[in-house]
């Protein structure tokens, strides 16, 4: 991996005095201040400040559909997601009309399997929820489908659910499908609630799709509470589900906003306090953390891929009984299961990954230098497993700094890919652009800016290959193809203490508000190896003596380096000691 340019944020004066004045600590006022903050109002977590659900549009609407159907003891299927944002959106769902008076046996969910199904409402999913539904109960199939983290892009399956009778209540989050003119095409379903949908004009753009469904609960309470159905001492606590929000927000990697970071910071909070699921909790003891020092970190690198390897390999079903039962025993059991598919989707990502960059090697090694390496990578090989094609292009990506596509064959004989990309090239416009300019080699795309999946066939890759790295040469400048590290600059030495990794630990950052990494020139006096592959460092910064660590990076280091670091306590043996994690080093001169 090359070096990356290291710039440092800038810090606006005055709201960094700003905040200060208003009482937030030192260090943490020149943090936000560089990340937007300009009034220290911001920061205030409360739930009073999260965005009204009357602004969320089709919200209303929903809460109206649903409590029809609860009253009428309707039969309402959750059709879910096999990631982590579906899986907590669909636990969420299941918990929450629960709370407001579903029945539990009028309340039921399906989850596509990645292998057989694909993504979405598909035709097939609605005939697998009717069915599945008749054999719970032969005289109530499902009346009203709710899809979480999905939807928007299900023409055919909400079509296919109408003409069957069923009422379709949307809830998602991703972009909406374009027609073969570039015109928006949304699906006819009863009810559509997504942020980004044409019209809507949520100030919130980045809610996950278990933010969305939270939305229609709180939508749905109001409207009971018009009802009459309680008034808002006795009505349900909902706030008791914001330990799921809150996962499944950080592990959807979505922008965290200042809405989206009050939801996160609510359920970090009760699950500092022990009021978390029973599945969440389990999650917490096989990942070896601790509730009561809960961070966004757990969600992002711990609890969240536990959940979204069985989606990836197995049958989330495994997830979203995981956090929905009530049982500590058998949310232990199933924990434990999650915990050991993900040991194997490390397996396998490993040995797929050095397949890519086996692949990767001999793609640059034509290449004459490395101004000449691709602007955009596609790689396919017959026995990627498309279980992890998403991970392992976001390693490539890492790696190279290039948008990044990698394929693998489906069970259908048809190619499904991953992507990752780079800030200045929206992924899921370049598929759209692509598909307009070879019509019928994208069989279906959908996505993000950063993310973005497709399915296409075989013999068409290297035609999706070539169009792709088209588009990149046209959007891509030479500087956005450089990798860029923004730093906070120097910590000072009165910050280079245990207070200061707690101060830090209990803020949320995430997704456009990055953790802080300080920047600091320091002369390396010792370097060894651990784990064969992590560089242990001793270094001599502002004088003291501190300990550093670059996992991942084996290549020694000169004797005097600027640092990109984050800092963090190393726990060995019950000892913890400070230490300073790379994430870059740049020689400088004596």
């Amino acid at each position: 991996m090359s070096s990356p340019t290291l710039r440092t944020r800038d810090v606006p004066p005055r709201a960094a005095f700003a905040l200060e004045q208003a009482g937030v600590h030192p260090l943490l006022a020149r943090l936000f201040a560089a990340r937007g903050v300009r009034s220290a109002d911001e920061l205030d977590d409360g739930l009073a400040r999260l965005l009204p659900p009357t602004a969320l549009m089709g919200a209303m609407a929903a809460a109206t559909l649903l409590a029809d159907a609860i009253a009428a003891r309707a039969r309402i299927c959750i059709v879910a997601d096999y990631d982590c944002d579906g899986a907590t959106a669909c636990a969420v769902a299941l918990r929450g009309l629960a709370m407001l008076g579903a029945a539990p046996a009028t309340l039921g969910y399906v989850v596509p399997d990645r292998l057989i199904h694909g993504y979405g409402l598909t035709p097939a999913i609605v005939d697998l929820a009717i069915a599945q539904g008749s054999a719970q109960s032969p005289s109530a199939p499902p009346q009203l489908l709710v899809t979480v983290d999905n939807g928007i892009a299900s023409s055919a399956g909400v079509a296919h659910a109408r003409a069957l009778g069923l009422q379709v209540l949307v809830t998602d989050h991703h972009l909406p499908a374009l027609d073969p003119h570039g015109a928006v095409q949304l699906p006819d379903a009863n009810v559509i609630v997504n942020p980004s949908q044409p019209g809507c004009a949520f100030e919130s753009k980045a809610l996950a799709g278990v933010g969305v469904m939270f939305y229609v609960l709180l939508a749905l309470r109001a409207e009971q509470r018009a009802r009459g159905l309680f008034d808002a001492a006795s009505q349900p606590r909902l706030d008791a589900l914001l330990d799921l929000v809150a996962l499944g927000t950080v592990a959807d990697v979505v922008r965290l906003d200042g809405n989206n970071r009050r939801l996160v910071a609510q359920g970090l909070r009760r699950i500092r306090m022990g009021r978390l699921q029973a599945g969440v909790a389990a999650l917490f003891t096989v990942a070896g953390r601790l509730p009561a020092r809960a961070s966004a970190f757990d969600f992002g690198f711990a609890l969240g891929p536990r959940i979204n390897a069985t989606g990836r390999l197995s049958d989330m079903t495994l997830g979203i009984e995981c956090l929905t039962t009530d049982d500590p025993a058998r949310a232990a059991e199933l924990a434990q299961q999650l915990d050991a598919i993900n040991r194997e989707r490390r397996e396998v990502e490993a040995d797929m990954r050095l397949q890519a960059e086996v692949l990767l090697d001999a793609l640059l090694a034509a290449q004459a230098d490395s101004a000449s390496t691709p602007p955009a990578l596609v790689l396919f090989d017959p026995d990627f497993h498309e279980g992890v094609v998403g991970i392992v292009a976001g390693r490539l990506k890492d790696r190279l700094h290039r948008p990044t596509f990698v394929l693998a064959r489906g069970q259908d004989g048809l190619l499904k890919g991953s992507g990752r990309s780079i800030a200045g090239f929206h992924l899921r416009d370049a598929l759209d652009l692509v598909s307009k300019r070879h019509p019928g080699v994208l069989r279906k795309f959908g996505g993000h800016a950063m993310a973005a999946g497709c399915t296409l066939a075989e013999a068409d890759w290297p035609t999706f290959a070539g169009a792709l790295q088209q588009v990149a040469t046209e959007w891509l400048q030479p500087e956005t193809l450089n990798r860029c590290l923004a730093t906070d600059g120097p910590l000072a030495g009165e910050y280079f203490n245990t207070t200061t990794v707690a101060t830090l630990d209990a803020q949320v950052w995430g997704q456009g508000f990055e953790a802080p990494v300080f920047c600091d020139e320091v002369d390396v006096l010792q370097q060894r190896l651990v784990g064969e592959k992590h560089l242990k460092l001793r270094v001599r910064h502002a004088g003291q003596l501190r300990d550093a660590i670059w996992f991942g990076h084996a290549e020694p280091l000169p004797a005097r380096v600027r640092l990109a670091y984050r800092l963090n306590l190393d726990e060995f043996q019950g000892q913890q000691r400070l230490q300073m994690v790379v994430e870059a080093a740049l020689e400088t001169l004596p």
